[in-house]
């Protein structure tokens, strides 16, 4: 008999070694600057694209390096003119037919938040429809700044991490306007912003609040009518997510200002500043007002009264957790 033959199978060799997948970082026009600063905070380069308009208006768009497999931040905020949001459709497009790994969608503002129900006939539900055209044009996930209603999460059937600016204002006023914290209230530009504001002036310290009681009466215009809360010989910090005309912050600040107010200062995530916004800020009764970089701010519409804070490094740190899959959930307050 034979002797018994022990055969050992070794398991196969692969021919090449999987490398970790690329993380890439492109941008759109809408505010390169942001982008920059955060491929700075990142050590990455921005990753090579071109982008023009033809003779005729429509974008031209082409990535200049290859995305197969990497891990693709494409950062765009969605703010007027409506071309920066058909440009953001464009690129997811082009990442996705160039097989891009995953694509994340960082828009630092999200246009058309405001239009997020049906509250008369015959009205599109446009956040609801940009949502959707989102996800269709290739989005994997989407990283946003400051909702201005948080239930727009829900339109979404891919993953949306929602950041708050709160933390940049924080860190300032605790650095810089230290003094004025111990005689501070903050307060509500109309109730609805009511938790938003309760959960800001939590974290500068506990501080009360007071809400203003605003009746909208048409498209950009707002009444104030009343005051919830004690202001008189107090600083107040005015806590809201955007600001557009500027009617309803300087009306406000009229208000508190009659209600005796000491000075008066606003903090707002995205400053869209519309029509004559920066001229009504400069000659209202408000001190300073601060904002993030969400939005490019032309230095026409920047004045002795407007402060603008970087969230670049928020967003940062939140593209180089999801890239490594670590947590987000820290910076959701």
């Amino acid at each position: 008999m034979d002797p018994v033959v022990e055969v050992r199978i070794l398991p196969p060799q692969p021919f090449f070694k999987m490398k970790e997948r690329e993380i890439k970082i492109f941008t759109g026009r809408a505010n390169p600057f942001l982008a920059e600063k955060i491929c700075e905070i990142l050590e990455l380069p921005l990753g090579k694209a071109t982008i023009y308009n033809f003779a005729d208006g429509e974008i031209y768009l082409k990535i200049e390096e290859s995305v197969r497999g990497a891990d693709v931040f494409f950062i765009q905020p969605t703010n007027p003119p409506a071309e920066n949001l058909l440009e953001c459709f464009l690129f997811l497009d082009a990442l996705k037919r160039a097989s891009a790994g995953r694509i994340t969608a960082v828009i630092p503002y999200f246009g058309y938040a405001r239009q997020d129900r049906k509250d008369e006939p015959r009205v599109p539900i446009s956040s609801k429809l940009v949502a959707n055209l989102l996800e269709r044009s290739g989005a994997d996930r989407i990283l946003t700044v400051e909702l201005h209603a948080e239930q727009i999460q829900g339109f979404f059937d891919i993953p949306v991490d929602h950041l708050y600016s709160a933390p940049i204002f924080i860190e300032y006023f605790q650095k810089e306007k230290k003094e004025i914290l111990k005689e501070a209230v903050v307060v509500s530009p109309d109730i609805g912003g009511a938790r938003r504001t309760t959960g800001f002036a939590k974290r500068l310290g506990d501080l009360p609040i007071a809400i203003i009681d605003k009746r909208r009466i048409g498209p950009n215009q707002a009444e104030v009518y009343h005051l919830i809360g004690e202001v008189k010989n107090k600083f107040c910090i005015i806590f809201d997510d955007l600001i557009d005309t500027a009617g309803t912050i300087t009306k406000a600040a009229e208000l508190l200002k009659e209600n005796g107010a000491k000075e008066i200062f606003v903090c707002a995530c995205h400053p869209l500043f519309s029509k004559d916004s920066c001229e009504k800020i400069l000659n209202s009764s408000i001190k300073e007002v601060f904002v993030s970089d969400t939005i490019f701010l032309p230095k026409e519409k920047l004045n002795q009264k407007i402060k603008q804070l970087t969230i670049a490094h928020l967003l940062a740190t939140a593209i180089k957790r999801i890239h490594l899959n670590e947590s987000v959930s820290s910076l959701f307050i």
